[in-house]
């Protein structure tokens, strides 16, 4: 019996982790056992994800809290997808709770795990780090897995400890960690506060809604694009993979579709109706248009070849953020 933590299971892409996982007690290719979902609340039930939830076990509680965080390692979780963190924009916003939950209970969690893992039988840790570890500006021949990482933000710095940390923890068979970079993920909910890719996920559900939206950044502007859809799949994957033959570093970046918002808006005009397009004014704010609106090609074989992947079109991004299980 497998037992699956899954923290941060409150938020968007853990919310539709949760559900899959509760949907298909088979995702990981293993007999089902305990869902163990983590968060510093639990959501209204009306927001629940799917009735399926209910066969879970809910652990509420505060990263930044030692105790809390040693109840979690103390349920001896054999896959652990580590999602919880407080976003880049409120990092910033307040440093000591970002530090608090992005570096020190982040860090703590591995340890204790790390302590407490059956002799042999490290427990697979599924971490989300993210592409804000490259920083800004990115080289506009495009990145590959000889970027150097210079994080601009506490959010990417403590992201990037954390992924040292694990293969760490990994080379000496203490975890068995894997540590993906996300995108940008879409489309979270209208209003999602603290991440600045949050225009993203806006565009689509206004121009969806058939409102009116100014984008912060120019039409021009390249990003890279995954729906949440995309993303649980992808997890699900990391998470199967043998131990056997993994990097020692334990870092792969996220296939991606790179397209400019341009284009995006041109698909869900597609989708929608024509009219759409009319509904975009274009303020692009620099800030927002540097750290995310000039992504160049991502070059991602080894992740590729892992069986990790991208939506494949802008059309299929579309339905699968705004449909996560299609």
């Amino acid at each position: 019996m497998t037992r699956v933590l899954v923290t941060g299971a409150a938020g968007f892409v853990g919310g539709a982790l949760a559900a899959r996982l509760a949907r298909d007690p088979l995702a990981l290719d293993a007999p089902p056992g305990a869902l163990l979902l983590a968060d510093a609340h639990r959501p209204a039930p009306a927001l629940e994800p799917t009735p399926a939830l209910d066969g879970a076990r809910w652990l509420t509680g505060d990263l930044a809290d030692p105790a809390y965080v040693d109840a979690l390692a103390a349920e001896a979780p054999d896959v652990v997808f580590h999602l919880a963190s407080v976003p880049g924009g409120a990092a910033e916003r307040d440093p000591a709770l970002g530090s608090a939950v992005n570096l020190h209970g982040t860090l703590r969690l591995l340890e204790q795990l790390a302590r407490r893992a059956a002799p042999g039988r490290p427990p697979v840790v599924v971490f989300t780090s993210t592409v804000a570890v490259y920083g800004a500006p990115l080289p506009a021949q495009g990145v590959d897995a000889a970027t150097p990482a210079r994080p601009l933000t506490s959010y990417g710095a403590h992201k990037l400890m954390t992924e040292v940390l694990l293969a760490d923890l990994s080379r000496r068979g203490a975890l068995d960690g894997r540590s993906l970079r996300l995108p940008g993920i879409v489309a979270r909910p209208p209003q999602a506060g603290g991440h600045v890719s949050a225009f993203m996920s806006d565009l689509i559900h206004r121009l969806a809604a058939g409102q009116a939206y100014t984008c912060p950044v120019s039409a021009d502007a390249t990003c890279w694009w995954m729906s949440v859809g995309c993303c649980v799949d992808n997890l699900l994957r990391a998470a199967r993979w043998p131990a056997a033959g993994l990097d020692a570093g334990r870092v792969w970046q996220m296939p991606v579709l790179l397209a400019s918002v341009g284009e995006l808006v041109a698909a869900l005009a597609r989708r929608f109706g024509d009219e759409r397009r009319a509904l975009v004014t274009w303020a692009p704010q620099d800030a927002v248009e540097q750290q995310f609106g000039r992504q160049p090609p991502l070059a991602t074989p080894a992740a590729r070849a892992l069986g990790l992947a991208d939506d494949g079109t802008l059309d299929r991004l579309i339905e699968r953020a705004l449909h996560p299980g299609a």
